[in-house]
């Protein structure tokens, strides 16, 4: 099957053409004939199957009719919104936009934070078919009033898993409440959480599933490694590592940013070209960040998962997990970096004793067993290669009392009671001095009572204390005077 069997204009075919594709992937195969009929799309499919030409190919055919060259705004209303998680992503779905739409005089613009907004205004006045953005910088502009989203006819919702995992549903959901009702739906994602079904019961109307078979077959041209090692030594071995191979590139993935910048800084004193990108990076930072390290001026770059998405480097040799991801599949995505295009990849993970379980999860998922080496000098924790532990930090249940009753105290003086029983804690009234505490207090003229009242004056007058006045600290002294007489 050919893209002309698809059913796309001649304008799209010539694009497709210039870019060099002759035959459609699976998802484009069956998603792109979908759209054209106006149907609604869950999709799911991971990055690297042509999904974004499969929902962008489509869409340029549907809003073709309302191509044209006039210059005003008002003949070039929003008519296609593209919502991505990330800076990166928005990008890259904006790239293949641009490819595609070449022969055809439809506008378009990639709208995100961490830059200047008034930029992008200018622009969004001008008249926009197809806006591709980020969930929180299209609210800004929709409260800037720079945006009119009133005539979208269609909407596509792109790595919807990774918008539930960065907090953006009550986004989305507020997006579309803009929204005419009468559009056309698509949805994206690599995983159908329940989440993800509610948001898409919301979203869809009767929707067509397009699901293609999940690549959790990794590339043959990939070579997997296991580093076992204790937590602690974790950032020693990187380094290690990272000095013996000194003329590679590699990519360092961690689960947070705060572990992200620590992590680059510690390779950078070690004297590695090292830098980190996550989400608390501007706009300008990220892009030089990207640049260096495409371009071989950095050696490591140090990312999360999200902050990752959108690279797409086509020679890069080592993907190197610090920490496994909490989710199998990730692991596909991270390691997905490595080994494109028939080349050679590393893809090598270094892994703790509490990481055991998720390193199990992978090799089941992708069907191999990980090759395991121990670098000498960097042993794992024990627990490590003990059947069926899964954490160094993991304690057994606590027992029941009265399976190992307390050994009383020595000093106690009292015998332990029964198994199962528990002493009381009432204690008797008398003291034992034979005071009886359950009594009313009456005052008595025991030695240390206060003076009678009638000698207090003359006590003051004489200058002596009150015998059971607690002396004070004068406050010049407290306040750092009486220093000087």
């Amino acid at each position: 099957m050919s893209f002309a069997d698809l059913g796309l204009i001649p304008e799209l075919l010539k694009a497709v053409a210039d870019a060099g594709y002759t035959e459609p992937t699976p998802i484009q195969r069956q998603a792109i004939p979908t759209v054209i009929a106006g149907h609604d799309v869950m999709g799911g499919a991971q990055t690297g199957t042509g999904k974004t030409a499969g929902f962008t190919l489509p869409l340029l055919h549907r809003i073709a009719r309302h191509a044209n060259t006039s210059t005003s705004p008002a003949r070039h209303a929003t008519r296609a919104l593209i919502l991505a998680p990330t800076r990166e992503l928005a990008m890259q779905v904006y790239e293949s936009v641009k490819t595609y739409s070449k022969h055809l005089p439809l506008r378009s613009i990639c709208v995100y934070g961490g830059v200047d907004i008034k930029p992008q205004q200018a622009e969004l006045r001008r008249g926009i078919e197809v806006v591709i953005a980020t969930p929180g910088r299209l609210l800004d502009h929709v409260e800037q009033k720079s945006i009119n989203l009133s005539q979208v006819e269609v909407l596509v919702l792109d790595e919807a898993d990774r918008m539930l995992d960065m907090g953006f549903i009550p986004d989305i959901k507020r997006i579309l409440a803009l929204l005419p009702a009468n559009r056309q739906s698509l949805l994206f994602s690599a995983t159908f959480s329940d989440e993800i079904k509610k948001l898409a019961d919301q979203m869809l109307k009767n929707p067509q599933l397009i699901e293609v078979a999940r690549r959790n077959m990794v590339s043959e041209t990939i070579t997997h490694r296991v580093h076992p090692v204790s937590s602690g030594m974790k950032r020693n071995l990187l380094a290690h590592l990272l000095r013996h191979q000194p003329d590679t590139q590699a990519l360092v993935f961690v689960d947070t940013k705060l572990a992200c910048g620590r992590l680059a800084h510690f390779l950078e004193r070690h004297g590695i070209s090292a830098d980190a990108i996550h989400g608390d990076k501007g706009q300008q930072q990220r892009t030089e960040t990207l640049e260096a390290f495409k371009s071989g001026k950095l050696r490591v770059l140090v990312a999360t998962d999200v902050a990752a998405r959108g690279i797409d480097i086509d020679e890069l040799p080592y993907v190197i997990n610090f920490e496994l991801p909490h989710t199998a599949e990730d692991y596909v995505h991270r390691i997905g970096r490595t080994g494109r295009a028939g080349h050679q990849g590393n893809a090598v993970s270094l892994v703790c004793a509490e990481e055991k379980h998720r390193l199990a999860e992978i090799q089941k998922l992708i069907k191999l067993e990980i090759p395991q080496e121990v670098v000498p000098g960097f042993d794992p924790e024990p627990e490590f290669f003990e059947a069926g532990s899964r954490s160094r930090s993991r304690r057994p249940a606590s027992t029941p009392a009265e399976e190992s009753p307390r050994t009383p105290r020595a000093s106690s003086g009292r015998a332990p009671g029964p198994v199962g029983t528990r002493p009381s804690r009432h204690k008797s009234p008398i003291a034992a001095d034979g005071f009886d505490f359950s009594k009313p207090y009456e005052p008595t003229a025991a030695t240390g009572s206060a003076p009678p009242p009638e000698l207090q004056p003359t006590l003051a007058a004489q200058g002596k204390p009150d015998p059971l006045r607690r002396p004070q600290r004068p406050i010049a002294v407290l306040l750092g005077g009486l220093g000087r007489k």
